[in-house]
């Protein structure tokens, strides 16, 4: 048996869904985005809603066992020594979830950069 707790709901979505069993709660945070003028700001925005988000919920980016990230017409040579910059600041330098980083050509609204989504687990 399991509980669910809808946190910030939206017109169609919810920031998290929070699944709790008697032993585990897992966190599966929608695609956060970021506010800046490039990359990098948007990233470390994102990152900081994320972290919000898993606080809100008592948990730690160590909680988090996948992320996938997209980022709007991914250049790996210039953006993602960006993107891993931002990711250790926030995640450290060992233990990083499974994770996927996709380039896309659009994201939901033309000013957004990257879209990171996660799933985060914690043992009760």
């Amino acid at each position: 048996m399991f509980k669910k707790e809808y946190i910030h709901p939206n017109a169609g979505f919810s920031q998290v869904v929070v699944v709790e069993t008697e032993n585990t709660k897992t966190l599966h945070i929608s695609g956060q985005i970021g506010i800046g003028s490039d990359l990098e700001l948007q990233t470390l925005d994102t990152f900081k809603n994320l972290e919000n988000l898993l606080t809100e919920c008592g948990a730690t980016f160590q909680d988090v066992v996948k992320m996938n990230t997209y980022i709007v017409d991914f250049n790996p040579e210039i953006d993602l020594p960006i993107y891993r910059k931002v990711r250790k600041d926030f995640l450290g330098e060992s233990n990083y979830p499974a994770s996927t980083l996709v380039g896309v050509s659009i994201l939901g609204n033309r000013d957004w950069l990257i879209e990171i989504d996660a799933v985060a687990v914690i043992q009760l």
